[in-house]
């Protein structure tokens, strides 16, 4: 049985809880983040401290070609952060982005001999973005395979479980003060709690205030 694993790995809440449950799956880990020229560096700093604290294999790999074809305002300074209108999706979807970072992250297990991927989408709290669902995933896994003639299993631990079970999750690692200070999900660049305002930060916070809210209860 295969025990190695590629995280794809942003240093958000979400990836990093993921980080966790891979470290506590597996025998052999190693995370990949992806820089597409995202507005925030800060991003991909975090994520690479993270990893560095963690002594967990970090590789970076360029998709800035990912911000010329898809115009978002998660790359350009231009283009408001907006929520979906008339059921449409908001500012911040980037086409093919988990596509691209699944099949770029296939690629590289691959090559270091793993056959197992994870990534923290999730269809609770997905914001209707199409390519965070379970039937997303499960169809590219079938075309990973058939592409590359290897086996892979992709892993979605967040899929069914929303804000608040996450932090449940991290809590359960002993790990949620760690994902609340030190990771980044704010669209406005501040890690930790953020701004407090962007569409990311108030669904990590309601989450949160949940969680704890729940956990008082049962005390």
């Amino acid at each position: 049985m295969n025990k190695k694993a590629v995280v794809v790995f942003s240093g958000g809440q979400d990836s990093t809880t993921c980080l966790f449950w891979a470290l506590k799956e597996f025998d052999e880990v190693i995370a990949v983040t992806f820089n597409y020229n995202q507005k925030h560096k800060k991003e991909i700093e975090c994520a690479t401290e993270i990893a560095k604290e963690l002594g967990v294999e970090h590789h970076i790999l360029d998709m800035e070609l990912l911000n010329q074809l898809a115009p978002n305002a998660l790359t350009r300074d231009d283009i408001k952060i907006e929520a979906g209108k008339d059921g449409g999706l908001p500012s911040t979807f980037v086409e093919g982005r988990n596509m691209l970072f699944l099949t770029f992250a296939a690629v590289l297990a691959k090559v270091k001999g793993a056959r197992h991927i994870i990534t923290g989408v999730c269809e609770t709290d997905f914001s209707g973005y199409p390519d965070c669902r379970d039937v997303f995933i499960k169809s590219l896994n079938v075309t990973l395979n058939l592409a590359m003639d290897y086996e892979f299993v992709l892993h979605t631990p967040l899929m069914w479980i929303d804000k608040a079970q996450t932090w449940e999750m991290a809590d359960s690692f002993g790990k949620l003060d760690y994902v609340r200070n030190k990771t980044l999900t704010c669209y406005n660049g501040i890690i930790g709690d953020g701004c407090g305002e962007c569409p990311a930060c108030l669904l990590r916070r309601r989450g949160l205030e949940q969680y704890l809210k729940s956990k008082e209860g049962n005390k």
